[in-house]
């Protein structure tokens, strides 16, 4: 079995916790809300800030050493989507989130 560093295994974390917020977030509270929480642009990088969490996570229970590079495109949309979810506003939980888990993939993509 291979062994996941203390630093990998926060990274995992973060991205799983990033994942679930992110997704409750827009299929819960953006949806019901409407207007500027469901801008298509917006919306959309919501999902893409979902599904890369998902998968550097994935990438690092896996073991590649591919996780070096989603982890680095997952810091990058992370940092995006916080400062959209900011901009619109009352998603604190989320910019929260996001900004946690894109500090921690950045270091794991070093």
């Amino acid at each position: 079995m291979q062994h996941i560093s203390p630093d990998m295994k926060s990274c995992i974390e973060a991205c799983l916790a990033c994942y679930s917020e992110c997704l409750s977030t827009a299929t819960g509270h953006c949806l019901q809300l409407g207007g500027k929480h469901v801008e298509p642009a917006h919306f959309k990088l919501m999902m893409a800030c979902v599904e890369i969490c998902r998968t550097s996570a994935h990438f690092m229970l896996i073991g590649t050493e591919h996780h070096k590079h989603t982890c680095r495109e997952c810091a990058e949309i992370c940092r995006q989507c916080a400062a959209d979810c900011e901009r619109i506003g009352d998603m604190e939980s989320c910019v929260e989130a996001c900004r946690r888990c894109a500090e921690s993939c950045e270091q794991m993509a070093a």
